[in-house]
């Protein structure tokens, strides 16, 4: 289980039977592992203050702060985005499975434990823990413009470009939140009501010639995005100007050339799609079309006679 015959492995296990600890610290500490050991959420928490766990073993149900609590404070203020959670529990009802999995669980395993089950689901969770490290750590050195938020669009990490870029642009006390409408397009992927490929992007709130692109899912409450050049910046300038169009008007007749979707439009731009059928009516009319075919056909080619 350890790779690296100088480091071993650190397990917290967080629990208020003393039997469970007992077998847990004799079969982690068997695998090679050092072990920390808690017992209730008050306690773990003082732990990673010190030293931070390479995963965490946690009982559901403990006097005071209780195991799904304990795995939200875990994992929203101590920083355990990517160490892995796994619940131990006698409750086995899909309702308690379901809720330390949104507490941030990774897994869940019902007592009386097997150790050889537990050891092996340890190993295929720090396999896994290890490679999103060592992508993250490829992510640092590609040079490119990569940001992690969590599904209300605070940051989690940043590669160092991305880094750079935000500490130009914000206050040295100021945390970065991503701009509406995008918090709540990540959290309706979070809960499967739409579909990934349902691409989010927003203008970057301090840097107008940037978009925040959605890149994908990276875990049960990360998504990664990359802050991307808007090629289109300069388009609805000069639609603006040579067609007598305003400005969000030659935005949205700039997104409508490209192929979207009205309903694409208006999570791109922050608009209800009614207000981008109203915006696609002044434009018809304006450009005396009388569809969205014909309309950005004369898009294409004032983009085609500007290059």
């Amino acid at each position: 289980m350890v790779t690296d015959p100088k480091k071993r492995d650190v397990a917290l296990v967080v629990d208020d039977s003393p039997e469970t600890l007992r077998l847990l610290n004799d079969a982690l500490d068997g695998a090679g592992m050092t072990v920390m050991v808690a017992l209730d959420g008050a306690s773990a928490m003082r732990i990673v203050d010190q030293i931070t766990p390479d995963i965490v073993l946690l009982d559901a149900v403990m006097p005071g702060i209780d195991g799904f609590e304990t795995c939200r404070r875990l994992r929203r203020d101590a920083g355990l985005d990517g160490v892995p959670i796994i619940f131990m529990t006698g409750l086995a009802e899909t309702e308690h499975i379901v809720r330390g999995l949104e507490a941030g669980g990774v897994d869940y395993v019902t007592k009386p434990i097997v150790v050889e089950e537990m050891l092996a689901r340890i190993r295929v969770h720090l396999t896994n823990a290890r490679m999103t490290q060592s992508a993250r750590a490829a992510l640092d050195v590609s040079g490119r413009y990569l940001l992690a938020v969590n599904s209300v669009g605070k940051i989690m990490w940043a590669t160092p470009q991305a880094q750079k870029l935000l500490s130009e642009t914000l206050a040295a006390d100021e945390d970065f939140v991503l701009p509406d409408p995008m918090p709540q397009r990540l959290q309706q992927v979070q809960k499967g009501k739409i579909g990934s490929n349902a691409a989010v992007m927003a203008p970057f709130p301090v840097n107008e010639q940037l978009r925040l692109q959605y890149m994908g899912k990276l875990g049960p409450n990360e998504f990664l995005l990359r802050l991307a050049k808007d090629s289109g910046a300069e388009t609805p300038a000069a639609f603006s100007s040579e067609l007598g169009l305003t400005t969000r008007e030659g935005e949205v007749l700039s997104w409508l050339s490209k192929g979207k979707t009205n309903r694409d439009i208006a999570q791109i731009l922050g608009l209800s799609p009614r207000t981008v059928d109203k915006h696609l009516e002044q434009i018809y009319s304006k450009l005396g079309v009388e569809n969205r075919t014909a309309a950005a056909a004369i898009a294409v080619n004032a983009t085609h006679g500007k290059s």
